[in-house]
């Protein structure tokens, strides 16, 4: 089920996708992108402007997994916890990668793995 995480990209709270729904998703955005490039040939437009007609159905899915409607195209293929590591020890947001050895907010020092 999706959990809520700070994203440093998007720089606010939101929904990440857990590796079972990213399983699904990812084939969804897939497709969205094709669609996307093939939008663009035909219509002769840039990105941006065939998101706004070709991606609807990943918008959807998301929102369908999530409760969450992402207006980004590009933000959902960042929205998998699993590649942000643990919280900060002092501040709580996610360290940005799971091999992180510091905060990238606070410059807290990553907290020892438990043995």
């Amino acid at each position: 089920m999706a959990r809520e995480l700070y994203c440093w990209r998007c720089d606010k709270v939101l929904p990440m996708l857990d590796d079972d729904e990213w399983a699904r998703m990812g084939p969804v955005l897939s497709e969205a992108w094709s669609r996307i490039k093939r939008h663009c040939r035909q219509h002769r437009v840039g990105p941006h402007e065939a998101m706004k007609v070709a991606a609807q159905d990943a918008f959807d899915f998301y929102e369908r997994l999530t409760g969450y409607r992402e207006t980004s195209f590009e933000a959902i293929w960042h929205h998998q916890a699993s590649r942000y590591g643990p919280p900060c020890a002092r501040c709580g947001k996610p360290l940005r990668t799971p091999q992180a050895t510091l905060c990238a907010a606070c410059g807290h020092p990553r907290a020892p793995a438990m043995a």
